[in-house]
């Protein structure tokens, strides 16, 4: 039974991975924008910022945190919100995205060792061997895309762009956790996060020569607030009650399913062609979600 007001932990789940499986096309209008990428994210999150400090309001809840709380929602917007976005946008230049999202899977993994290392949350085998199944089944999914990344000129830089992107997402998932557990409220502490990161960004920006230029076409505007509204105010918000409340492993198999829904919404509206090989990978990947998901009574015989 779900408390009354309280949002079912299947909501939790399923509305990041619709929302950040239709970022991956929402993305392409502000790529095919003349404003730089490191100004258009710096504008999302400034963006988000704000509605999230509008919706603390609206929920009655102050937006001051203490002191030491600002160091970390600082390391927070740099490191998740500014290093993690530009990481992934910069190795897309240089490697298949199928191998970013493939990295992206191993957040699971991670995000299982460091709760266990800083709170000692278990993880059954059970669980590892399932993500197991999925990471593997969105590599399938992705396999003519692996296969090609060696012959690209600079494939070990895209990797290590990818690799560190996927590190500072995780180091800036658990800075979040840290001062949730603390007894903060979720949404100021996001509001600030992303607030910082927009700093950070629009500052780089202007510091290495982009400016801050804007694109008033309404393709432009519409993305980028749907971005902000949905990709990252309200897809974050849910994403970490779910890790509040499940754990940040068990929220990390969002990042799993967001590919294979993405390829979906791509071959509805992108032309993507449907393959043997990528319908075998998302069945196995639906498959071992729904093990790995299970309630460990209900594994059970």
């Amino acid at each position: 039974m779900t408390a009354p007001g309280r949002l079912p932990t299947w909501l939790l789940f399923i509305a990041p991975v619709l929302i950040w499986a239709s970022t991956w096309h929402v993305i392409l209008y502000q790529l095919s924008s003349t404003v730089p990428v490191l100004t258009s994210v710096g504008w999302r999150f400034a963006l988000s910022a704000v509605l999230l400090a509008a919706l603390a309001r609206w929920q009655g809840v102050s937006l001051k945190l203490p002191r030491y709380a600002h160091g970390y929602a600082l390391a927070t917007g740099v490191v998740q919100y500014a290093g993690n976005y530009w990481a992934v946008y910069e190795a897309e230049r240089f490697v298949p995205s199928g191998l970013v999202a493939v990295l992206f899977c191993l957040m699971v993994f991670m995000n299982a060792l460091v709760a266990w290392l800083l709170w000692r949350q278990p993880v059954s085998r059970r669980f590892l061997a399932a993500s197991s199944g999925a990471v593997l089944g969105v590599a399938l999914i992705f396999w003519p895309e692996l296969a090609s990344a060696g012959a690209r000129p600079d494939a070990v830089l895209g990797l290590g762009l990818s690799f560190f992107a996927v590190v500072v997402a995780v180091v800036g998932g658990f800075f979040t956790l840290v001062l949730t557990r603390r007894g903060l409220p979720l949404v100021p502490v996001l509001a600030w996060s992303m607030g910082y990161g927009a700093a950070f960004l629009l500052l780089l920006s202007v510091a290495t020569g982009r400016g801050l230029s804007f694109d008033g076409a309404w393709t432009y505007v519409a993305s980028l607030v749907y971005l902000a509204a949905f990709g990252s105010v309200i897809a974050f918000t849910l994403y970490f009650k779910l890790a509040q409340r499940k754990g940040p492993a068990q929220a990390a198999l969002v990042g799993v399913l967001v590919p294979v829904i993405a390829l979906i919404v791509s071959a509805a509206l992108e032309g993507w062609q449907v393959t043997p090989l990528a319908v075998g990978g998302m069945g196995l990947c639906l498959v071992s979600l729904f093990v790995a998901t299970r309630p460990a009574n209900a594994a059970r015989p």
